[in-house]
């Protein structure tokens, strides 16, 4: 029960539904205490930070992420949370020293793991690790490692795939001031590729936030960006269900 309540909040979360997404990792982590279950605690406290850190509460979120660190075993659960969870809060929080140190431990928990740089692995694995590097060096306004961050995880994922978009517009919003029109044309081709219907809610996000930085730049490609990006129609509908392809 407690595994699916966390499932479902990651769904909602993705589904643009961060209430609904509360509710159910709340009641991930309830499940978690009674059962003493601290893999499924840190995960939990790792999803509800992603879900505060989207609404820019990015305190709150390392708050939660802490509470996942106090509590997940070693190895690939304790990367995956230094990766997904404490990595990006420092970084948005603007404190690079933490981050970095963040970055070093989840790599030292990755090579220790014998199955930590494995591809494929469900729910953590080295191309999502290189995603949110990516995300956390242009956080800290590193464009350039963030570019070869993102780089890396392309190569590891399959064309299409959610995180493949994911990395394509986390590199478009690095080359944005720089590339402008390669930023806009890469993040066209993931609108090309990627069905609006099966957008993330983290994707929609970032090409809204892209189309912002660009803003006042007539580089080929970018007033094109903005329409299709206002045209995405919601992930939820009027009646509450999701959109689907």
């Amino acid at each position: 029960m407690g595994w699916l309540s966390a499932l479902l909040g990651n769904l909602a979360f993705h589904l643009e539904d961060p209430s609904g997404a509360r509710v159910h990792l709340a009641t991930a982590v309830t499940c978690s205490s009674r059962t003493g279950d601290s893999r499924l605690a840190a995960w939990a406290w790792g999803a509800r930070a992603m879900v505060a850190r989207a609404a820019g509460e990015h305190t709150l979120a390392l708050e939660q992420a802490e509470r996942g660190m106090a509590c997940v075993p070693s190895g690939l659960p304790r990367a995956q949370l230094q990766s997904w969870a404490r990595l990006p809060s420092l970084a948005e929080l603007g404190r690079e020293r933490d981050a970095d140190d963040a970055l070093a431990a989840a790599c030292q928990e990755l090579d220790a793991d014998a199955q930590g740089w494995a591809a494929g692995r469900f729910g953590f694995d080295a191309a999502e690790h290189a995603l949110h590097e990516a995300d956390a060096q242009r956080a800290l306004g590193r464009a350039e490692r963030a570019v070869t961050c993102a780089e890396r995880s392309l190569r590891a994922v399959a064309v299409g795939t959610p995180g493949w978009a994911a990395a394509a517009l986390v590199m478009a919003q690095a080359e944005a001031l720089s590339a402008p029109s390669d930023a806009a044309q890469r993040a066209l081709d993931v609108l090309t590729r990627v069905p609006a219907a099966r957008l993330r809610s983290t994707s929609r996000a970032r090409l809204m936030q892209l189309a912002c930085a660009l803003d006042g730049h007539d580089a080929v490609g970018v007033e094109d960006l903005r329409e299709r990006a206002r045209a995405l129609p919601p992930s939820i509908d009027a009646y509450g269900a999701a959109v689907t392809a």
